[in-house]
C-alpha cells in the first residue's frame, strides 16, 4: 500500500487546531491525530538529514505542541513494534533508524561500502578533534605525534569538522572541531554522545 493510500485510511478523530491568529504559521487547518502522524512520519522519512518538530508544523501548518505529540506517539509505536527500526533525536532534528541490537549486521554492511571509509590518518585526527575540540593542528600534532594536514583537508572536504575560529596564542591558529555533519554520520543527538573509539574504527580503511 503507499504512503497516500495509508494516509487516507487514517483514523477520524479530531486535533484541537490553535487559532491561526496565535501563531507565526499561518493557513492552519483541521487534521486528525492520524492523519498528522501519518504526515509526519512520511516527513522524517524523506527528509535528507534529521528534520525538526518545527520544519514539520511548518510543512503540515499546525502548531508545534501538535507535532510534538504526534512524534512522542511514533516514537512509541517504533519502540512497541520491535522491528528493526526506530525514531531517533539526531543533532537537532529527527531520523528513521536502525536499532542498537542491529548495530554489528549494519557496522558489517557499513564497512564494506568504500565510500564511507577514511584513512587511518584521517580517522585518528578526527578521534583527537572529537574528543578534544575546540583543538589546533599544532595540539593534535602534540597528540598524534605526526603531522595532520592532508587528513584536516579530508575531513574539511567531508564536512566531519569546521573551523571553530584562532586561539588567543602565538600565531593565533586556526581551531577545529566537528560539525553537526558529524553528528548526522555517527547518529548522535548531540556530543554527549559521542562513539566509542571503537565506533571510530569502523570508518578505518580505503585512501584519505
Amino acid at each position: 500500500m503507499s504512503n497516500q493510500a495509508k494516509a487516507a485510511t487514517a483514523g477520524d478523530d479530531e486535533v484541537e487546531v490553535v487559532d491561526s491568529s496565535d501563531s507565526e504559521i499561518q493557513g492552519y487547518r483541521d487534521i486528525s491525530e492520524a492523519e498528522l502522524r501519518s504526515i509526519t512520519e512520511a516527513l522524517i522519512f524523506v527528509a535528507d538529514e534529521p528534520i525538526s518538530a518545527k520544519t514539520i508544523a511548518g510543512v503540515i501548518k499546525v502548531d508545534r505542541d501538535l507535532v510534538d505529540g504526534a512524534i512522542t506517539a511514533l516514537v512509541t509505536k517504533y519502540d512497541e513494534g520491535n522491528g528493526g527500526l526506530q525514531l531517533r533525536e539526531i543533532a537537532g532534528g529527527w531520523q528513521i533508524a536502525t536499532r542498537a541490537e542491529f548495530h554489528e549486521q549494519v557496522r558489517a554492511y557499513l564497512k564494506s561500502k568504500p565510500s564511507a571509509k577514511l584513512s587511518l590518518a584521517s580517522l585518528e585526527t578526527l578521534a583527537v578533534i572529537a574528543y578534544k575540540q575546540p583543538v589546533t593542528v599544532p595540539e593534535i600534532l602534540e597528540i598524534r605525534g605526526v603531522q595532520s594536514p592532508s587528513a584536516i583537508k579530508t575531513l574539511l572536504d567531508k564536512r566531519l569538522i569546521v573551523a571553530k575560529g584562532r586561539k588567543e596564542t602565538v600565531g593565533r591558529p586556526m581551531m577545529y572541531g566537528t560539525s553537526k555533519e558529524f553528528l548526522i554520520q555517527f547518529g548522535l543527538k548531540d556530543l554527549t554522545e559521542l562513539p566509542s573509539i571503537e565506533d571510530f574504527q569502523d570508518l578505518a580503511g580505503g585512501e584519505a
